[in-house]
């Protein structure tokens, strides 16, 4: 009887995940906003059953969270538009057009632009993909570095005529990736003396299925080179890891945030300063020289203008999902009755630098579980403070704190879903009551926890005293 008990904990919730995310993938539209929360909110309960309540098996929930990967193959992403701009860049790149070269929206409207950006050759399915794109997209030059550019030439090699097939190689990247997530953070978790079932909160979390494999963003893939990197570090193959970090950069250039936080963990007490030092400079000599090299088929003056004109969008005109700055912003209407953006997001990243700078040169980071814990941190300020924090960027606190005693990242990921509610039928509006909602439960989950980890901390300091 107990054993049929067990049995049935562990089918139901199986059972219902593969509903639910058929459900998901094929039977939904972003403007139904309540279907959608319904169905994550079901996903996200089958998830922690299956995680918290089954008899834990490692290879078992690996088999499933490959299987309910798999569900999503031939699915078009639901969620997002971005994947529209992946292939158009993809397809260019295949052709040997530089897709940093031009916006999608010239090549629309100025023939000239066009016959010059791609030789005349026709890029297929064009219209479709710029249609799909959205205006947004397609009138700003591509921001993707160049690794990520792969993974999309790659798409437009193999299926560079269907769209269907080309969503399917992306996919295939992004679970390959997972897959390396999975591997190599359960032989980290082993070597911190961590439970190996904490992977699963990313492994088999609907937040990562629905947002990396379902909707196609390459976060994982970036994930994938970051956590290689700290597990060859924490086995002390400092070049190696450095190299992989390099890469992870040119996948997504968010790791270049946590460089200075690697500064510290060479730091041994049986070395004089003067070798740590040394060991330090050639860990970031080797990641930055591995990033210039994937950069460098594309560096010329035209790339570097067209580039950092569109990061710095992302700083100075977009906004989605903020917390501080939409206090801020408020406040900037109440006071000079206009939007602020174009100052706060000069001013905001400055207060990123300082907590960065703290955390490196303030903090102890010369472990491997240190040195995770600090990145956490970095990165929670870091989109705390930013003006644009899409879902699918709570990917990284969510797999760092895998390796930490920080569980807030899971209810972020569980609560961030209702940032979708901007986009109803009648088009994009943002309701800041449910963002509202979103970051105090984040935020009292996380002042929970670092209080309880710092008095912990401060007991374990007087026991040893």
């Amino acid at each position: 009887m107990k054993a049929l008990k067990q049995y049935n904990n562990f089918l139901f919730p199986v059972i219902g995940s593969i509903v639910l995310y058929l459900l998901f993938a094929y039977n939904l539209d972003r403007s139904e906003f309540i279907k959608l929360l319904l169905l994550y909110a079901g996903l996200f309960f089958c998830a922690w059953r299956i995680i918290e309540y089954s008899k834990f098996n490692f290879w078992v929930l690996a088999a499933m969270g490959v299987g309910f990967r798999l569900l999503f193959s031939p699915a078009i992403p639901n969620l997002s538009q971005d994947f529209y701009r992946f292939l158009w860049d993809g397809r260019l790149l295949v052709q040997g057009v530089n897709p940093y070269s031009s916006t999608p929206q010239l090549f629309f409207t100025d023939l000239s632009t066009a016959l010059q950006v791609t030789s005349g050759k026709e890029v297929a399915q064009a219209a479709q993909l710029y249609a799909g794109m959205g205006d947004l997209n397609a009138g700003h030059y591509s921001n993707y570095p160049p690794i990520n550019q792969l993974c999309f030439a790659i798409a437009g090699f193999f299926a560079g005529k269907s769209i269907v097939g080309s969503v399917l190689v992306l996919r295939i990247l992004i679970i390959l990736a997972d897959i390396g997530i999975l591997y190599f953070g359960k032989k980290l978790l082993e070597r911190l003396n961590l439970p190996v079932k904490n992977i699963f909160w990313y492994f088999l979390n609907p937040f990562i299925l629905i947002e990396l494999t379902g909707n196609l963003h390459f976060e994982g893939v970036m994930l994938f080179f970051l956590i290689w990197s700290l597990y060859l570090l924490h086995k002390n193959n400092w070049f190696w890891a450095a190299v992989s970090l390099g890469i992870s950069v040119s996948v997504k250039l968010l790791p270049l945030l946590l460089l200075p936080l690697f500064y510290k963990w060479f730091f041994k007490k049986e070395v004089s300063i003067a070798l740590n030092l040394i060991s330090s400079f050639k860990f970031y000599v080797v990641v930055l020289g591995t990033v210039l090299l994937t950069f460098a088929p594309f560096l010329s003056s035209e790339f570097i203008s067209n580039f950092s004109a569109t990061i710095s969008l992302w700083f100075q005109n977009f906004e989605f999902n903020a917390s501080v700055y939409y206090i801020i912003r408020w406040i900037g209407f109440q006071t000079v009755g206009w939007n602020l953006i174009g100052t706060v997001g000069k001013v905001l990243p400055v207060f990123v630098i300082l907590i960065l700078l703290a955390l490196t040169f303030f903090r102890k980071n010369t472990t491997t579980q240190q040195l995770i814990t600090a990145m956490l941190l970095a990165v929670t300020a870091y989109f705390l403070l930013s003006t644009t924090v899409h879902p699918w960027y709570i990917a990284t606190p969510l797999v760092l704190s895998v390796f930490t005693k920080y569980k807030f990242p899971i209810v972020w990921s569980a609560v961030v879903m209702l940032s979708y509610s901007a986009y109803g039928a009648d088009g994009f509006k943002e309701n800041l009551w449910l963002v509202a909602v979103e970051y105090i439960i984040v935020m009292a989950f996380a002042i929970t926890e670092i209080v309880a980890q710092s008095g912990e901390q401060k007991g374990n300091f007087r026991v040893v005293e």
